[in-house]
Protein backbone atom coordinates (compact mmCIF):
# COMPACT_ATOMS: atom_id res chain seq x y z
CA UNK A 1 0.00 0.00 0.00
CA UNK A 2 1.39 3.42 -0.97
CA UNK A 3 0.18 6.96 -0.56
CA UNK A 4 -0.45 9.34 -3.43
CA UNK A 5 3.16 10.46 -3.43
CA UNK A 6 4.19 6.90 -4.32
CA UNK A 7 5.78 6.27 -0.93
CA UNK A 8 5.02 3.19 1.09
CA UNK A 9 2.90 3.71 4.21
CA UNK A 10 4.67 1.30 6.56
CA UNK A 11 2.60 2.32 9.57
CA UNK A 12 -0.44 0.90 7.83
CA UNK A 13 1.14 -2.16 6.25
CA UNK A 14 3.53 -3.53 8.90
CA UNK A 15 2.72 -5.05 12.29
CA UNK A 16 4.59 -4.18 15.48
CA UNK A 17 6.98 -7.11 15.16
CA UNK A 18 8.12 -5.98 11.71
CA UNK A 19 8.23 -2.32 12.76
CA UNK A 20 10.52 -3.24 15.65
CA UNK A 21 12.79 -5.22 13.35
CA UNK A 22 13.08 -2.44 10.79
CA UNK A 23 12.76 0.76 12.85
CA UNK A 24 13.54 -0.30 16.47
CA UNK A 25 10.22 1.11 17.75
CA UNK A 26 6.68 -0.24 17.67
CA UNK A 27 3.74 1.71 16.22
CA UNK A 28 3.01 3.52 19.50
CA UNK A 29 6.69 4.36 19.96
CA UNK A 30 7.02 5.74 16.45
CA UNK A 31 3.96 7.93 16.92
CA UNK A 32 5.36 9.12 20.26
CA UNK A 33 8.48 10.37 18.45
CA UNK A 34 6.38 11.88 15.65
CA UNK A 35 4.27 13.84 18.12
CA UNK A 36 7.40 14.93 19.97
CA UNK A 37 8.90 16.42 16.79
CA UNK A 38 5.80 17.30 14.78
CA UNK A 39 6.01 21.08 15.15
CA UNK A 40 9.71 21.14 14.29
CA UNK A 41 9.58 18.91 11.19
CA UNK A 42 6.21 19.71 9.62
CA UNK A 43 6.75 21.22 6.19
CA UNK A 44 5.51 24.82 5.90
CA UNK A 45 4.17 24.19 2.41
CA UNK A 46 0.49 23.52 1.89
CA UNK A 47 1.14 21.33 -1.16
CA UNK A 48 -0.92 18.16 -1.28
CA UNK A 49 2.17 15.94 -1.58
CA UNK A 50 4.19 17.56 1.23
CA UNK A 51 6.29 15.04 3.18
CA UNK A 52 4.56 14.18 6.42
CA UNK A 53 6.28 14.12 9.83
CA UNK A 54 5.49 10.39 9.99
CA UNK A 55 7.49 9.73 6.80
CA UNK A 56 10.42 11.82 8.01
CA UNK A 57 10.59 10.00 11.34
CA UNK A 58 10.23 6.56 9.73
CA UNK A 59 13.03 7.26 7.26
CA UNK A 60 15.31 8.60 10.00
CA UNK A 61 14.69 5.55 12.16
CA UNK A 62 15.50 3.28 9.23
CA UNK A 63 18.75 5.12 8.62
CA UNK A 64 19.76 4.89 12.29
CA UNK A 65 18.80 1.21 12.43
CA UNK A 66 20.83 0.28 9.33
CA UNK A 67 23.37 3.07 8.86
CA UNK A 68 22.56 3.07 5.14
CA UNK A 69 20.55 5.68 3.29
CA UNK A 70 20.36 3.24 0.36
CA UNK A 71 18.31 0.91 2.54
CA UNK A 72 15.70 3.65 3.01
CA UNK A 73 15.34 3.90 -0.77
CA UNK A 74 15.05 0.13 -1.22
CA UNK A 75 12.24 0.17 1.35
CA UNK A 76 10.30 2.55 -0.92
CA UNK A 77 10.44 5.33 1.63
CA UNK A 78 11.70 7.64 -1.08
CA UNK A 79 12.96 10.55 1.01
CA UNK A 80 16.07 12.65 0.66
CA UNK A 81 18.95 13.05 3.09
CA UNK A 82 17.70 16.55 3.84
CA UNK A 83 14.58 15.09 5.48
CA UNK A 84 16.74 12.86 7.67
CA UNK A 85 19.01 15.79 8.54
CA UNK A 86 16.01 17.91 9.51
CA UNK A 87 14.69 15.17 11.80
CA UNK A 88 18.09 14.55 13.40
CA UNK A 89 18.48 18.26 14.08
CA UNK A 90 15.07 18.44 15.71
CA UNK A 91 15.70 15.33 17.81
CA UNK A 92 19.04 16.62 19.11
CA UNK A 93 17.81 20.03 20.24
CA UNK A 94 18.47 20.86 23.92
CA UNK A 95 14.76 21.09 24.79
CA UNK A 96 14.33 17.51 23.56
CA UNK A 97 17.58 16.17 25.03
CA UNK A 98 16.78 17.34 28.55
CA UNK A 99 13.51 15.42 28.55
CA UNK A 100 15.22 12.07 28.05
CA UNK A 101 18.91 12.35 29.00
CA UNK A 102 19.39 14.06 32.33
CA UNK A 103 21.35 13.20 35.44
CA UNK A 104 19.06 12.86 38.50
CA UNK A 105 19.66 15.00 41.57
CA UNK A 106 16.79 14.01 43.86
CA UNK A 107 17.70 11.76 46.78
CA UNK A 108 15.05 9.12 46.09
CA UNK A 109 16.17 8.41 42.53
CA UNK A 110 19.85 8.42 43.51
CA UNK A 111 19.10 5.96 46.31
CA UNK A 112 17.36 3.69 43.81
CA UNK A 113 20.42 3.81 41.56
CA UNK A 114 22.69 2.96 44.50
CA UNK A 115 20.63 -0.08 45.42
CA UNK A 116 20.58 -1.33 41.83
CA UNK A 117 24.36 -1.03 41.47
CA UNK A 118 24.95 -2.50 44.93
CA UNK A 119 23.04 -5.61 43.89
CA UNK A 120 25.47 -6.26 41.03
CA UNK A 121 28.69 -6.86 43.00
CA UNK A 122 28.30 -5.24 46.41
CA UNK A 123 29.94 -1.93 45.47
CA UNK A 124 28.29 0.79 47.63
CA UNK A 125 27.31 4.35 46.73
CA UNK A 126 27.42 4.02 42.93
CA UNK A 127 24.96 6.18 40.97
CA UNK A 128 26.46 5.77 37.49
CA UNK A 129 29.24 4.26 35.41
CA UNK A 130 31.20 6.41 32.95
CA UNK A 131 33.38 5.71 29.94
CA UNK A 132 34.59 7.16 26.67
CA UNK A 133 33.60 5.30 23.50
CA UNK A 134 34.74 6.03 19.96
CA UNK A 135 32.32 6.30 17.05
CA UNK A 136 34.17 5.83 13.74
CA UNK A 137 33.80 8.59 11.12
CA UNK A 138 35.20 9.33 7.67
CA UNK A 139 38.23 11.60 7.56
CA UNK A 140 36.89 15.17 7.80
CA UNK A 141 38.03 17.82 5.35
CA UNK A 142 39.05 20.20 8.17
CA UNK A 143 41.30 19.49 11.18
CA UNK A 144 41.64 15.90 10.04
CA UNK A 145 44.55 15.04 12.35
CA UNK A 146 42.76 15.79 15.62
CA UNK A 147 40.10 13.19 14.82
CA UNK A 148 42.65 10.35 14.67
CA UNK A 149 42.44 8.41 17.95
CA UNK A 150 45.04 6.26 19.70
CA UNK A 151 43.90 3.24 17.65
CA UNK A 152 44.70 5.20 14.50
CA UNK A 153 41.22 5.70 13.04
CA UNK A 154 39.05 8.81 12.77
CA UNK A 155 36.39 9.11 15.43
CA UNK A 156 34.26 11.14 17.81
CA UNK A 157 35.13 10.35 21.43
CA UNK A 158 31.79 10.06 23.25
CA UNK A 159 31.56 10.38 27.03
CA UNK A 160 28.61 8.38 28.30
CA UNK A 161 27.14 7.60 31.73
CA UNK A 162 24.71 4.71 32.36
CA UNK A 163 22.58 3.68 35.30
CA UNK A 164 22.36 0.02 36.34
CA UNK A 165 19.51 -0.62 33.88
CA UNK A 166 21.68 0.67 31.00
CA UNK A 167 19.67 3.85 30.65
CA UNK A 168 21.80 6.82 29.56
CA UNK A 169 22.08 9.48 32.27
CA UNK A 170 24.53 11.79 30.52
CA UNK A 171 26.26 12.03 27.16
CA UNK A 172 28.77 14.35 25.50
CA UNK A 173 29.31 13.70 21.80
CA UNK A 174 31.33 16.58 20.38
CA UNK A 175 35.04 15.86 20.96
CA UNK A 176 37.53 14.68 18.28
CA UNK A 177 38.95 11.19 18.68
CA UNK A 178 42.39 12.34 19.83
CA UNK A 179 40.92 14.04 22.92
CA UNK A 180 41.75 12.30 26.20
CA UNK A 181 38.83 11.00 28.27
CA UNK A 182 40.05 13.05 31.23
CA UNK A 183 39.98 16.25 29.16
CA UNK A 184 36.39 15.61 28.09
CA UNK A 185 35.42 15.02 31.71
CA UNK A 186 37.10 18.23 32.85
CA UNK A 187 34.99 20.27 30.41
CA UNK A 188 31.71 18.47 31.01
CA UNK A 189 28.62 19.38 32.94
CA UNK A 190 28.69 16.10 34.90
CA UNK A 191 31.92 17.20 36.57
CA UNK A 192 30.32 20.50 37.57
CA UNK A 193 27.34 18.68 39.06
CA UNK A 194 29.60 16.70 41.38
CA UNK A 195 32.23 19.29 42.21
CA UNK A 196 29.69 22.04 42.88
CA UNK A 197 27.84 19.53 45.06
CA UNK A 198 24.56 19.52 43.20
CA UNK A 199 24.93 15.75 43.59
CA UNK A 200 24.86 14.82 47.31
CA UNK A 201 27.90 13.40 49.11
CA UNK A 202 28.53 9.65 49.09
CA UNK A 203 27.42 9.36 45.47
CA UNK A 204 30.04 7.98 43.09
CA UNK A 205 30.68 7.33 39.45
CA UNK A 206 32.88 4.40 38.48
CA UNK A 207 35.41 4.93 35.70
CA UNK A 208 38.46 3.18 34.30
CA UNK A 209 42.07 4.23 34.81
CA UNK A 210 41.84 6.75 31.98
CA UNK A 211 40.08 9.05 34.41
CA UNK A 212 41.53 10.87 37.43
CA UNK A 213 40.54 9.40 40.77
CA UNK A 214 38.23 11.80 42.62
CA UNK A 215 36.13 11.49 45.77
CA UNK A 216 33.13 11.24 43.42
CA UNK A 217 34.85 9.27 40.62
CA UNK A 218 36.38 5.99 41.73
CA UNK A 219 38.92 4.27 39.51
CA UNK A 220 40.66 0.87 39.87
CA UNK A 221 44.02 0.28 41.50
CA UNK A 222 46.68 -0.20 38.84
CA UNK A 223 48.72 -2.56 41.01
CA UNK A 224 46.33 -3.81 43.70
CA UNK A 225 47.58 -5.60 46.78
CA UNK A 226 46.01 -8.80 48.04
CA UNK A 227 43.07 -8.12 50.32
CA UNK A 228 40.87 -5.01 50.26
CA UNK A 229 42.43 -3.50 47.12
CA UNK A 230 41.96 -6.67 45.09
CA UNK A 231 38.43 -7.09 46.45
CA UNK A 232 37.71 -3.49 45.46
CA UNK A 233 39.07 -4.00 41.94
CA UNK A 234 37.01 -7.12 41.34
CA UNK A 235 33.78 -5.48 42.47
CA UNK A 236 34.67 -2.35 40.50
CA UNK A 237 35.27 -4.30 37.30
CA UNK A 238 32.05 -6.30 37.57
CA UNK A 239 29.97 -3.21 38.32
CA UNK A 240 31.53 -1.06 35.62
CA UNK A 241 30.80 -3.75 33.03
CA UNK A 242 27.36 -2.13 32.79
CA UNK A 243 29.01 0.40 30.45
CA UNK A 244 29.94 -2.32 27.97
CA UNK A 245 26.47 -3.84 28.09
CA UNK A 246 24.87 -0.43 27.70
CA UNK A 247 26.98 0.49 24.68
CA UNK A 248 26.32 -2.96 23.25
CA UNK A 249 22.58 -2.38 23.53
CA UNK A 250 22.87 1.06 21.96
CA UNK A 251 24.80 -0.31 18.97
CA UNK A 252 22.46 -3.27 18.53
CA UNK A 253 19.53 -0.92 18.31
CA UNK A 254 21.21 1.53 15.99
CA UNK A 255 23.69 -0.04 13.57
CA UNK A 256 24.70 3.38 12.30
CA UNK A 257 27.03 3.44 15.34
CA UNK A 258 28.62 0.09 14.42
CA UNK A 259 30.50 1.18 11.34
CA UNK A 260 31.93 4.33 9.84
CA UNK A 261 29.46 7.22 9.86
CA UNK A 262 29.93 9.00 6.55
CA UNK A 263 28.95 12.49 7.66
CA UNK A 264 30.72 15.63 8.82
CA UNK A 265 31.68 15.56 12.55
CA UNK A 266 28.98 18.04 13.58
CA UNK A 267 26.33 15.88 11.92
CA UNK A 268 27.76 12.73 13.48
CA UNK A 269 27.30 14.38 16.87
CA UNK A 270 23.60 14.82 16.09
CA UNK A 271 23.34 11.18 15.04
CA UNK A 272 24.87 10.03 18.34
CA UNK A 273 22.61 12.24 20.46
CA UNK A 274 19.55 11.13 18.49
CA UNK A 275 20.46 7.47 19.10
CA UNK A 276 20.89 8.15 22.82
CA UNK A 277 17.47 9.79 23.08
CA UNK A 278 15.77 6.99 21.14
CA UNK A 279 17.58 4.39 23.28
CA UNK A 280 16.17 5.99 26.43
CA UNK A 281 12.71 6.25 24.88
CA UNK A 282 12.90 2.51 24.26
CA UNK A 283 13.91 2.00 27.90
CA UNK A 284 11.07 4.13 29.27
CA UNK A 285 8.53 2.45 27.00
CA UNK A 286 10.04 -1.00 27.73
CA UNK A 287 10.64 -1.75 24.07
CA UNK A 288 12.81 -4.84 23.69
CA UNK A 289 16.16 -4.56 21.98
CA UNK A 290 16.99 -6.49 18.81
CA UNK A 291 18.28 -10.00 19.39
CA UNK A 292 20.84 -10.11 16.60
CA UNK A 293 24.57 -9.33 16.82
CA UNK A 294 27.00 -9.56 19.73
CA UNK A 295 26.14 -8.98 23.36
CA UNK A 296 28.94 -6.67 24.40
CA UNK A 297 30.68 -3.65 22.98
CA UNK A 298 33.63 -4.77 20.89
CA UNK A 299 35.78 -1.95 22.26
CA UNK A 300 35.77 -3.39 25.76
CA UNK A 301 39.08 -3.27 27.62
CA UNK A 302 40.12 -6.75 28.57
CA UNK A 303 41.69 -5.86 31.90
CA UNK A 304 42.42 -8.48 34.50
CA UNK A 305 41.79 -8.42 38.24
CA UNK A 306 45.19 -6.87 38.68
CA UNK A 307 44.09 -3.55 37.22
CA UNK A 308 44.00 -1.78 33.87
CA UNK A 309 46.61 -0.37 31.57
CA UNK A 310 48.60 2.51 33.00
CA UNK A 311 47.27 5.50 31.09
CA UNK A 312 48.90 8.89 31.60
CA UNK A 313 46.43 11.43 32.96
CA UNK A 314 47.09 15.13 32.38
CA UNK A 315 47.71 17.05 35.56
CA UNK A 316 46.52 20.48 36.70
CA UNK A 317 42.80 20.54 37.43
CA UNK A 318 42.67 16.81 36.62
CA UNK A 319 45.02 15.75 39.43
CA UNK A 320 44.22 12.53 41.28
CA UNK A 321 42.77 14.24 44.35
CA UNK A 322 40.67 11.21 45.26
CA UNK A 323 43.48 8.76 46.07
CA UNK A 324 43.30 9.20 49.88
CA UNK A 325 39.50 9.00 49.73
CA UNK A 326 39.70 5.80 47.67
CA UNK A 327 42.11 4.24 50.16
CA UNK A 328 39.79 4.94 53.09
CA UNK A 329 36.76 3.82 51.09
CA UNK A 330 38.49 0.56 50.19
CA UNK A 331 39.52 -0.22 53.76
CA UNK A 332 36.02 0.58 55.02
CA UNK A 333 34.00 -1.47 52.52
CA UNK A 334 36.27 -4.17 51.08
CA UNK A 335 38.13 -5.77 53.96
CA UNK A 336 36.36 -8.98 53.03
CA UNK A 337 35.54 -10.20 49.55
CA UNK A 338 31.98 -9.38 48.60
CA UNK A 339 29.85 -12.43 47.86
CA UNK A 340 28.21 -11.41 44.56
CA UNK A 341 24.49 -11.73 44.05
CA UNK A 342 23.15 -13.20 40.83
CA UNK A 343 24.62 -10.75 38.36
CA UNK A 344 21.74 -8.81 36.93
CA UNK A 345 22.00 -7.91 33.26
CA UNK A 346 20.68 -4.63 31.90
CA UNK A 347 17.39 -6.31 31.05
CA UNK A 348 16.90 -7.32 34.65
CA UNK A 349 16.05 -10.66 36.23
CA UNK A 350 12.31 -10.81 36.54
CA UNK A 351 12.27 -12.52 39.94
CA UNK A 352 15.15 -10.58 41.46
CA UNK A 353 13.84 -8.86 44.58
CA UNK A 354 15.65 -5.52 44.30
CA UNK A 355 14.91 -4.59 40.71
CA UNK A 356 11.70 -6.16 39.47
CA UNK A 357 9.71 -5.12 36.46
CA UNK A 358 7.37 -3.33 38.87
CA UNK A 359 10.23 -1.16 40.11
CA UNK A 360 11.20 -0.38 36.52
CA UNK A 361 7.67 0.82 35.84
CA UNK A 362 7.81 3.06 38.90
CA UNK A 363 11.17 4.46 37.81
CA UNK A 364 9.89 5.18 34.32
CA UNK A 365 6.77 6.89 35.64
CA UNK A 366 8.86 8.97 38.04
CA UNK A 367 11.26 9.93 35.23
CA UNK A 368 8.42 11.19 33.06
CA UNK A 369 6.88 13.17 35.92
CA UNK A 370 10.15 14.75 37.00
CA UNK A 371 11.13 15.60 33.45
CA UNK A 372 7.88 17.46 32.91
CA UNK A 373 8.22 19.32 36.19
CA UNK A 374 11.80 20.31 35.46
CA UNK A 375 13.27 18.54 38.49
CA UNK A 376 16.18 17.06 36.58
CA UNK A 377 19.29 19.14 36.02
CA UNK A 378 20.43 19.78 32.48
CA UNK A 379 22.75 17.21 31.00
CA UNK A 380 26.28 17.75 29.81
CA UNK A 381 25.31 18.15 26.19
CA UNK A 382 23.70 21.48 27.01
CA UNK A 383 27.16 22.82 27.80
CA UNK A 384 28.26 22.41 24.19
Amino acid sequence: MANRGGRRDVLQTLDDRELLRRYRLDHAGIMFVVDLLRDAITSPTRRHNAITPEKKVITTLRYLATGKMQQCSSDDLGLSQSSVAQTLTALSQPNIVIQFVSFPLDARTLHTHKRAFMDIAGFPGVVGVIDGKHVRIIAPSEDEAVFVNRKNFHSINVQIVFNAACKILDIVAKWPGSTHDARILSESGIRQLFERRYVPANCHLLGDSGYPCKPWLLTPYLQPRQGPQLNYNRAHKTTRAVVERGVGQLKRRFHVLHGEVRLRPEKVSKVIIACAILHNICKVRQIAEPLEDGDEDEDEDNDEDGGEEDIHIPQGNLAQSGLPYRANFTNLHFRQAVAPCHLRTCDGIKNYHSFTAHHLQLLNARHRTQSVNGLFFRCSILRR
